[in-house]
């Protein structure tokens, strides 16, 4: 990934974060796996012993689960765990991201109503290469929940991925089309300003200031007291080096967050603080 594209990355997911996007945490999971040299850092460091030790007491867990798994193919807490386990290998740098993707399918049919399990399945099947597939799965979730913003962030994602922004902003904007229909039906099935949030972070992903401006604005308007807008507003003013106008939005969002999302913001809002310059020897006032 470019360095542009993970900073997006970072944005989206912090924004996503402090909605109370709780559970599985796709991208950064997934991209925690992929952090080779970190993985090489963490098995040649002075804990190397440790890890190597943790290695096999994991692997040994695996095939603890696989065991069990022969006997009886769908027991959900074998699957489960041997999930967890094959995913904090790979987190070590061991094994392949196919080794999850078979207890995750598994997950997926008995427990269809958890769209956790189908969008990290998702993320799993792009990991290896198999975009059609991860697209299917996002297909799937959002014919039934339009508004699942595990599965909208990963659909975005891969339509990125596959150099499709327009088609990414459309789905967001279809998205939004539903949401008054949606909503009556269901009521909160829909997260609108969540949306207009990653459809004003899309925009701002592709440079397109104004277009992301307007998305934010739109979600301030119609959300006064939502503190996701005023803070995915600033944090794109900041990656414009507008940190002027950054700041008093950083505050406004700091006073509007929740108490477990004001200490990240405040130390955003303190990024766009310039320090005053020194006054040089020639500037300095003779007595």
């Amino acid at each position: 990934m470019s360095q542009s594209r993970n900073r997006w990355l970072i944005n989206i997911v912090l924004v996503l974060a402090v909605m109370g996007f709780v559970g599985v945490s796709v991208f950064p999971i997934i991209a925690a796996y992929n952090d080779t040299p970190y993985s090489r850092q963490n098995l040649t460091s002075s804990k190397e012993n440790s890890a190597a030790a943790q290695k096999s007491k994991l692997e040994d867990a695996a095939r603890g689960y696989e065991q069990v798994l022969q006997r009886e193919p769908e027991n959900q807490t074998a699957l489960r765990g041997l999930l967890e386990t094959r995913l904090q290998l790979l987190s070590l740098g061991v094994g392949e991201m196919q080794g999850i993707i078979e207890p995750l399918e598994k997950l997926v049919k008995l427990n269809p109503e958890q769209t956790k399990y189908a969008v990290l399945l998702a993320q799993a099947k792009q990991q290896i290469g198999d975009r059609e597939g991860a697209a299917q799965v996002y297909r799937s979730i959002l014919e039934t929940k339009p508004g699942d913003l595990n599965a909208l962030q990963g659909m975005v994602g891969l339509l990125l991925d596959q150099k499709r922004p327009e088609a990414a902003i459309g789905l967001l904007q279809q998205t939004l089309a539903k949401a008054t229909q949606a909503n009556k039906i269901e009521p909160g099935s829909i997260d609108t300003t969540a949306v207009q949030v990653m459809l004003g972070n899309l925009h701002a992903s592709q440079k397109r200031y104004s277009q992301a401006m307007l998305a934010y604005d739109q979600a301030i308007k119609s959300a006064p007291d939502d503190f996701r807008p005023v803070l995915a507003k600033a944090m794109v003013l900041k990656e414009q080096g507008k940190l002027q106008e950054a700041k008093p939005l950083f505050s406004k969002a700091a006073t509007l967050a929740p108490p477990q999302y004001k200490d990240e913001i405040n130390n955003r809002a303190k990024e766009t603080e310039v320090a005053a310059p020194t006054p040089t020897a020639s500037s300095t006032p003779t007595p």
